[in-house]
Protein backbone atom coordinates (compact mmCIF):
# COMPACT_ATOMS: atom_id res chain seq x y z
CA UNK A 1 0.00 0.00 0.00
CA UNK A 2 1.50 3.36 -1.24
CA UNK A 3 -1.63 5.55 -0.57
CA UNK A 4 -3.79 6.69 2.19
CA UNK A 5 -7.64 5.61 1.83
CA UNK A 6 -8.56 9.21 2.61
CA UNK A 7 -7.86 12.79 0.77
CA UNK A 8 -7.88 14.46 4.66
CA UNK A 9 -6.71 13.63 7.75
CA UNK A 10 -9.36 14.61 10.55
CA UNK A 11 -9.19 11.89 13.13
CA UNK A 12 -7.53 8.49 13.92
CA UNK A 13 -11.54 7.14 13.59
CA UNK A 14 -10.99 7.06 9.78
CA UNK A 15 -7.97 5.57 8.81
CA UNK A 16 -7.34 1.67 8.69
CA UNK A 17 -4.65 0.14 10.59
CA UNK A 18 -2.92 -0.42 6.83
CA UNK A 19 -3.11 3.95 6.39
CA UNK A 20 -1.74 3.93 10.31
CA UNK A 21 0.99 1.56 9.27
CA UNK A 22 1.81 3.46 5.92
CA UNK A 23 2.45 6.64 8.27
CA UNK A 24 4.78 5.65 10.78
CA UNK A 25 7.08 3.62 8.03
CA UNK A 26 6.74 6.83 5.84
CA UNK A 27 7.65 8.38 9.23
CA UNK A 28 10.91 6.05 9.59
CA UNK A 29 12.14 7.67 6.18
CA UNK A 30 12.10 10.86 6.79
CA UNK A 31 13.68 10.77 10.39
CA UNK A 32 16.14 9.69 8.65
CA UNK A 33 16.34 12.93 6.15
CA UNK A 34 16.19 15.29 9.70
CA UNK A 35 19.01 13.67 10.80
CA UNK A 36 21.52 14.24 8.11
CA UNK A 37 23.35 17.49 7.24
CA UNK A 38 21.27 18.21 4.96
CA UNK A 39 17.80 18.23 6.19
CA UNK A 40 15.40 19.65 3.29
CA UNK A 41 14.27 17.42 0.25
CA UNK A 42 12.19 18.70 -2.23
CA UNK A 43 9.33 16.71 -1.95
CA UNK A 44 6.63 19.55 -1.56
CA UNK A 45 8.07 21.76 -3.80
CA UNK A 46 5.01 23.68 -5.59
CA UNK A 47 2.54 23.05 -3.14
CA UNK A 48 1.43 25.61 -0.76
CA UNK A 49 0.30 24.74 3.32
CA UNK A 50 -1.61 27.09 5.37
CA UNK A 51 -1.35 27.08 9.06
CA UNK A 52 -4.59 27.90 10.80
CA UNK A 53 -4.89 28.04 14.29
CA UNK A 54 -7.73 29.23 16.45
CA UNK A 55 -6.60 27.83 19.54
CA UNK A 56 -2.96 28.88 20.84
CA UNK A 57 -0.66 26.16 20.26
CA UNK A 58 3.60 26.05 20.50
CA UNK A 59 4.73 22.58 19.81
CA UNK A 60 1.92 21.76 17.45
CA UNK A 61 2.62 24.49 15.31
CA UNK A 62 6.42 24.97 15.23
CA UNK A 63 6.45 21.19 14.59
CA UNK A 64 4.27 21.48 11.43
CA UNK A 65 6.05 24.50 10.22
CA UNK A 66 8.99 22.87 10.41
CA UNK A 67 8.07 19.60 8.81
CA UNK A 68 6.16 21.70 6.02
CA UNK A 69 9.68 23.70 5.62
CA UNK A 70 11.95 20.38 5.59
CA UNK A 71 9.28 19.29 2.63
CA UNK A 72 10.23 22.54 0.47
CA UNK A 73 6.15 23.21 0.94
CA UNK A 74 5.59 27.33 0.57
CA UNK A 75 3.93 28.07 4.09
CA UNK A 76 1.32 30.77 5.19
CA UNK A 77 0.89 31.12 9.22
CA UNK A 78 -2.61 32.50 10.11
CA UNK A 79 -2.95 33.60 14.06
CA UNK A 80 -6.90 33.72 14.94
CA UNK A 81 -5.78 36.04 17.81
CA UNK A 82 -4.44 38.69 15.51
CA UNK A 83 -6.57 38.26 12.18
CA UNK A 84 -10.56 39.51 11.09
CA UNK A 85 -11.65 36.40 12.89
CA UNK A 86 -12.22 38.95 15.67
CA UNK A 87 -14.03 41.15 13.66
CA UNK A 88 -16.92 38.88 13.33
CA UNK A 89 -15.45 37.02 10.19
CA UNK A 90 -16.72 33.10 9.74
CA UNK A 91 -14.36 29.90 9.60
CA UNK A 92 -16.05 29.65 5.86
CA UNK A 93 -14.99 33.59 4.61
CA UNK A 94 -11.31 32.80 6.80
CA UNK A 95 -10.58 30.01 4.75
CA UNK A 96 -12.03 30.99 1.73
CA UNK A 97 -10.03 34.29 1.30
CA UNK A 98 -6.99 31.88 2.22
CA UNK A 99 -7.79 29.48 -0.41
CA UNK A 100 -8.28 32.61 -3.01
CA UNK A 101 -4.75 33.27 -2.64
CA UNK A 102 -4.69 29.25 -3.57
CA UNK A 103 -3.61 26.97 -1.21
CA UNK A 104 -3.45 23.46 -1.75
CA UNK A 105 -3.08 21.96 2.26
CA UNK A 106 -4.59 23.38 5.21
CA UNK A 107 -3.37 22.52 8.84
CA UNK A 108 -6.10 23.68 11.25
CA UNK A 109 -6.61 23.96 14.66
CA UNK A 110 -9.73 25.02 16.23
CA UNK A 111 -11.70 25.15 19.88
CA UNK A 112 -14.64 23.26 18.17
CA UNK A 113 -15.02 19.44 18.10
CA UNK A 114 -15.70 18.71 14.34
CA UNK A 115 -14.32 22.19 12.91
CA UNK A 116 -12.25 20.35 10.46
CA UNK A 117 -15.01 17.74 8.75
CA UNK A 118 -17.17 21.03 8.55
CA UNK A 119 -14.28 22.11 6.14
CA UNK A 120 -13.35 19.20 4.66
CA UNK A 121 -17.09 19.38 3.58
CA UNK A 122 -17.08 23.11 2.11
CA UNK A 123 -13.50 23.39 0.48
CA UNK A 124 -10.97 21.83 -2.12
CA UNK A 125 -7.79 21.69 -0.29
CA UNK A 126 -6.80 18.84 1.45
CA UNK A 127 -7.41 19.26 5.71
CA UNK A 128 -4.97 18.33 8.77
CA UNK A 129 -6.93 18.41 12.11
CA UNK A 130 -3.92 19.93 14.10
CA UNK A 131 -6.98 19.18 17.40
CA UNK A 132 -10.76 20.14 17.28
CA UNK A 133 -11.45 21.30 20.83
CA UNK A 134 -11.52 18.09 23.30
CA UNK A 135 -12.16 15.82 20.21
CA UNK A 136 -9.51 14.39 18.03
CA UNK A 137 -5.48 15.13 18.05
CA UNK A 138 -4.65 12.72 15.08
CA UNK A 139 -0.54 13.40 14.36
CA UNK A 140 -0.10 13.67 18.36
CA UNK A 141 -1.28 9.97 18.38
CA UNK A 142 0.49 9.07 15.04
CA UNK A 143 3.68 10.34 16.79
CA UNK A 144 3.06 8.88 20.20
CA UNK A 145 2.43 5.73 18.21
CA UNK A 146 5.87 6.08 16.51
CA UNK A 147 7.52 6.46 19.34
CA UNK A 148 6.29 3.72 21.26
CA UNK A 149 7.04 1.42 18.27
CA UNK A 150 10.54 3.01 18.07
CA UNK A 151 11.37 2.15 21.71
CA UNK A 152 9.45 -1.03 22.47
CA UNK A 153 9.94 -2.68 18.79
CA UNK A 154 6.34 -3.16 18.12
CA UNK A 155 2.61 -2.13 19.44
CA UNK A 156 0.88 -4.97 19.13
CA UNK A 157 0.29 -6.71 22.54
CA UNK A 158 1.97 -3.82 24.68
CA UNK A 159 -0.27 -2.42 27.32
CA UNK A 160 -0.69 1.54 27.53
CA UNK A 161 -1.81 3.54 30.08
CA UNK A 162 -3.01 6.97 29.81
CA UNK A 163 -3.71 8.45 32.82
CA UNK A 164 -4.79 11.97 33.51
CA UNK A 165 -7.93 14.10 32.08
CA UNK A 166 -9.13 11.99 30.26
CA UNK A 167 -12.57 14.13 29.89
CA UNK A 168 -11.10 16.96 28.04
CA UNK A 169 -8.36 15.41 26.57
CA UNK A 170 -8.34 15.02 22.36
CA UNK A 171 -4.59 12.77 22.72
CA UNK A 172 -6.29 10.37 24.58
CA UNK A 173 -9.56 9.80 22.28
CA UNK A 174 -7.14 9.65 19.15
CA UNK A 175 -3.99 7.73 21.19
CA UNK A 176 -6.76 5.12 21.61
CA UNK A 177 -8.07 4.39 18.42
CA UNK A 178 -4.58 4.58 17.08
CA UNK A 179 -3.25 2.04 19.62
CA UNK A 180 -6.42 -0.45 19.49
CA UNK A 181 -5.89 -0.12 15.93
CA UNK A 182 -2.62 -1.47 16.17
CA UNK A 183 -3.23 -4.43 18.76
CA UNK A 184 -2.09 -2.49 21.87
CA UNK A 185 -4.42 -2.59 25.40
CA UNK A 186 -5.30 0.25 26.52
CA UNK A 187 -6.09 1.36 30.19
CA UNK A 188 -7.22 4.48 31.15
CA UNK A 189 -6.59 5.97 34.70
CA UNK A 190 -7.65 9.22 36.40
CA UNK A 191 -10.30 10.58 38.96
CA UNK A 192 -14.37 9.31 38.11
CA UNK A 193 -15.26 13.14 37.64
CA UNK A 194 -12.62 13.36 34.80
CA UNK A 195 -13.50 9.93 32.87
CA UNK A 196 -16.28 10.33 29.81
CA UNK A 197 -19.70 8.68 30.24
CA UNK A 198 -18.96 7.03 27.26
CA UNK A 199 -15.67 5.62 28.16
CA UNK A 200 -16.58 1.67 28.55
CA UNK A 201 -18.23 1.55 25.17
CA UNK A 202 -14.39 2.15 23.92
CA UNK A 203 -13.25 -1.10 24.99
CA UNK A 204 -10.43 0.20 27.45
CA UNK A 205 -9.72 -0.81 30.67
CA UNK A 206 -10.60 1.79 33.25
CA UNK A 207 -8.42 2.29 36.33
CA UNK A 208 -8.91 4.86 39.17
CA UNK A 209 -5.28 3.77 41.28
CA UNK A 210 -2.61 4.78 39.79
CA UNK A 211 0.56 2.09 41.09
CA UNK A 212 -2.09 -0.32 39.61
CA UNK A 213 -2.34 1.20 36.67
CA UNK A 214 1.86 1.72 36.78
CA UNK A 215 2.05 -2.01 37.91
CA UNK A 216 -0.49 -2.93 34.50
CA UNK A 217 1.35 -0.81 31.75
CA UNK A 218 4.61 -0.87 29.44
CA UNK A 219 3.77 2.35 28.50
CA UNK A 220 2.33 5.40 30.54
CA UNK A 221 1.23 8.01 28.92
CA UNK A 222 0.84 10.87 31.16
CA UNK A 223 -1.87 13.85 30.10
CA UNK A 224 -2.04 17.10 31.80
CA UNK A 225 -5.04 18.62 33.76
CA UNK A 226 -6.49 20.73 31.01
CA UNK A 227 -7.61 23.96 33.20
CA UNK A 228 -8.40 26.15 30.37
CA UNK A 229 -11.08 23.44 29.12
CA UNK A 230 -12.84 23.11 32.56
CA UNK A 231 -15.77 25.41 33.44
CA UNK A 232 -16.31 23.98 36.78
CA UNK A 233 -14.22 22.07 39.60
CA UNK A 234 -13.54 18.67 38.53
CA UNK A 235 -10.82 17.48 41.89
CA UNK A 236 -10.62 19.39 45.27
CA UNK A 237 -7.26 20.91 44.10
CA UNK A 238 -4.57 20.40 42.51
CA UNK A 239 -2.36 19.58 45.43
CA UNK A 240 -4.70 16.44 45.76
CA UNK A 241 -4.84 15.49 42.21
CA UNK A 242 -1.09 15.47 42.14
CA UNK A 243 -1.00 12.82 46.11
CA UNK A 244 -3.26 10.70 43.94
CA UNK A 245 -2.65 10.84 40.22
CA UNK A 246 1.06 12.80 39.95
CA UNK A 247 4.15 10.10 39.04
CA UNK A 248 6.87 11.18 41.41
CA UNK A 249 10.35 9.03 41.10
CA UNK A 250 9.45 7.22 44.59
CA UNK A 251 6.78 5.64 42.73
CA UNK A 252 8.17 4.55 39.82
CA UNK A 253 11.12 3.38 41.37
CA UNK A 254 8.63 0.80 43.65
CA UNK A 255 7.09 -0.48 40.53
CA UNK A 256 8.44 -4.30 39.90
CA UNK A 257 9.52 -3.42 36.02
CA UNK A 258 10.49 -0.50 34.42
CA UNK A 259 8.03 1.02 32.19
CA UNK A 260 8.44 3.62 29.85
CA UNK A 261 7.17 7.28 30.82
CA UNK A 262 5.34 9.69 27.38
CA UNK A 263 3.91 13.10 27.46
CA UNK A 264 2.19 15.37 24.87
CA UNK A 265 3.03 18.28 26.09
CA UNK A 266 2.89 21.19 27.83
CA UNK A 267 4.35 19.51 31.02
CA UNK A 268 2.76 20.82 34.47
CA UNK A 269 6.23 20.02 36.24
CA UNK A 270 5.24 19.00 40.09
CA UNK A 271 1.50 18.22 38.83
CA UNK A 272 0.82 14.83 36.95
CA UNK A 273 4.48 14.48 36.69
CA UNK A 274 7.79 15.46 38.69
CA UNK A 275 10.74 16.87 36.81
CA UNK A 276 13.11 13.83 37.93
CA UNK A 277 10.89 11.66 36.46
CA UNK A 278 10.04 13.47 33.34
CA UNK A 279 14.09 14.27 32.96
CA UNK A 280 14.70 10.42 33.66
CA UNK A 281 16.17 7.77 31.51
CA UNK A 282 13.09 5.95 31.39
CA UNK A 283 11.34 8.94 29.44
CA UNK A 284 11.09 9.35 25.85
CA UNK A 285 9.06 12.51 26.26
CA UNK A 286 12.05 14.86 23.92
CA UNK A 287 11.64 11.25 20.96
CA UNK A 288 8.07 12.25 21.33
CA UNK A 289 9.49 15.85 20.14
CA UNK A 290 11.74 14.96 17.60
CA UNK A 291 9.44 12.43 15.84
CA UNK A 292 6.58 14.53 16.04
CA UNK A 293 8.15 16.35 12.91
CA UNK A 294 9.38 13.01 10.94
CA UNK A 295 5.22 11.50 11.23
CA UNK A 296 4.00 15.03 10.49
CA UNK A 297 6.53 15.43 7.09
CA UNK A 298 5.00 11.78 6.28
CA UNK A 299 0.91 12.97 6.47
CA UNK A 300 1.61 15.86 4.76
CA UNK A 301 3.46 13.85 2.12
CA UNK A 302 1.23 11.19 1.60
CA UNK A 303 -1.72 13.84 1.61
CA UNK A 304 0.10 15.45 -1.02
CA UNK A 305 -0.36 12.23 -3.25
CA UNK A 306 3.56 11.97 -3.34
CA UNK A 307 3.87 8.41 -2.20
Amino acid sequence: MTNLSTKHLLGIKDLTADDINLILNTAENFKEVINRSIKKVPSLRDITIANLFFENSTRTKLSFELAEKRLSADVINFAASSSSVKKGETLIDTVNNILAMKVDMVVMRHPNPGAAVFLSKHIDAKIVNAGDGAHEHPTQALLDAFSIKEKLGSIKGKKIAIIGDILHSRVALSNIFCLQKLGAEVMVCGPTTLMPKYIHSLGVKVEHDLKKALEWCDVANMLRIQLERQDIKYFPSLREYTMLFGLNKELLDSLTKKIVIMHPGPINRGVEITSDVADSDQSIILDQVENGVAVRMAVLFLLAGRA
